[in-house]
């Protein structure tokens, strides 16, 4: 009881000294005082929902801590740690939308253009009258979320887009899809003239800086790719179709997931194009529920209510069609903003936030697929935390 009272007592002075001297600064930071608002947000999680482990990576102001948690796999008891191997599932989607950001940037194409223009056998398609923006923002018209079974191949896949009708007008729709952000990935690399995986793994990350990313593992890397679990402790890991590589087919670590996020909030040396680019995805194009949508970033006006958060997380964004209105003009880069994205696989589950006012950001990792409401809390927990803003005490995910 001592203990608790104590660690009650720290958290308190914690939140207090955050509060009142603005402590987020990285020169001003004690690891200590991180360590106990990640502890007190992730501890309880990990219990809740049985999960083997856990990384967690914060950025403040340029600085990077490490956080983790219990084990890669039950079967062998290795530890997780910063360069464990994370399938982070949609969280790949912003690597493709920065991809073809980039290419953007490089000239290679434009998001103005039609896929037709890159695929020629769909130019007299319904689908050849979307744009890339349209497919890199859900708003093509209502694609379901998975490529559909009986498509195996890239020509059956040209096929089925040549015969698609589209359920809504471009642009009046937010339908979340990964046959949408497959094609914008298929597209860009297209337009690159190399296939997406060595699009990404041999160009992006490089330039990235990120050396513990891959689509392939490679054989000497296979020793640090976490077992995953399902939401019943089955083990599993990703079977990936077609334009799973797009979708949501990488494996990335904390160590690589937080210069990612560093990237986007400009606390790192990037040559200047590519920066442009990651910046670039970060413009607001249409207006969905609770979110403005950007190039498949999602990005709530800072400071951000809790219940606003999960609304913009819920199963209904992701499962449902849901009313697009333009923004227009789009809505330039903001600095006073929250920016996410989940990312789940059968057996893994991920989440990424970060406030570029701010210089605050949250990588969270885990290998096992347990509900995206528990990982957006417990981030949410963490930053307001680390911002001076903590949350109420009897604020919950059912506010």
């Amino acid at each position: 009881m001592r203990q608790k009272n104590m660690n009650i007592i720290k958290l308190f002075s914690i939140s207090m000294c955050l509060l009142a001297s603005y402590c987020y600064a990285a020169d001003r930071v004690d690891p200590s005082t991180v360590r106990g608002i990640v502890d007190a947000a992730i501890q309880p999680l990990v219990e809740k929902n049985n999960v083997p482990g856990i990384a967690v990576a914060v950025t403040v102001d340029g600085k990077n801590y490490f956080y983790n948690y219990g084990v890669a796999s039950k079967e062998t008891r290795q530890p997780v740690t910063s360069e464990t191997l994370f399938e982070i599932g949609s969280l790949s989607k912003t690597f493709t939308a920065t991809l073809a950001s980039y290419a953007q940037r490089d000239g290679k194409l434009s998001l103005s253009d039609s896929p037709g223009k890159y695929f020629p056998y769909l130019r007299d398609s319904k689908f050849a009258k979307v744009s890339l923006l349209n497919l890199g923002t859900h708003t093509a018209g209502g694609f379901p979320l998975q490529v559909p079974d009986e498509v195996g191949n890239t020509d059956q896949l040209l096929d089925y887009l040549k015969l698609w009708q589209p359920a809504y007008a471009a642009g009046t729709q937010r339908t979340y899809s990964n046959v949408s952000i497959g094609m914008l990935g298929m597209v860009t690399a297209k337009s690159m003239q190399m296939s997406f995986d060595d699009a990404i793994e041999k160009k992006l990350f490089p330039e990235l800086g990120m050396t513990h990313s891959y689509i392939n593992i490679p054989a000497d890397r296979m020793k640090d790719y976490a077992q995953g679990y399902t939401k019943k402790d089955a083990p599993v890991r990703l079977n990936k179709g077609i334009l799973g590589s797009e979708a949501y087919g990488i494996k990335s670590s904390t160590i690589d997931m937080i210069r990612f996020v560093d990237a986007n909030m400009q606390t790192i040396k990037l040559n200047e194009k590519l920066q442009r680019a990651i910046t670039d995805t970060h413009t607001g194009y249409y207006k969905s529920g609770e979110i403005a949508q950007d190039l498949m970033w999602e990005q709530y006006a800072y400071p951000v209510e809790l219940k606003r958060l999960l609304a913009g997380n819920s199963d209904a964004m992701v499962t449902q069609s849901n009313m697009a209105t333009e923004i227009h003009p789009p809505l330039p880069p903001q600095e006073n903003v929250l920016i996410n994205k989940t990312g789940s696989t059968n057996g893994f589950a991920g989440y990424v936030a970060f406030i570029p006012a701010k210089k605050l950001g949250i990588v969270i990792l885990a290998n096992k697929n347990y509900p995206i409401a528990d990982r957006v809390t417990a981030a949410y927990q963490i930053l307001s935390h680390l911002d001076g803003k903590a949350p109420p005490k009897n604020q919950s995910q059912a506010d």
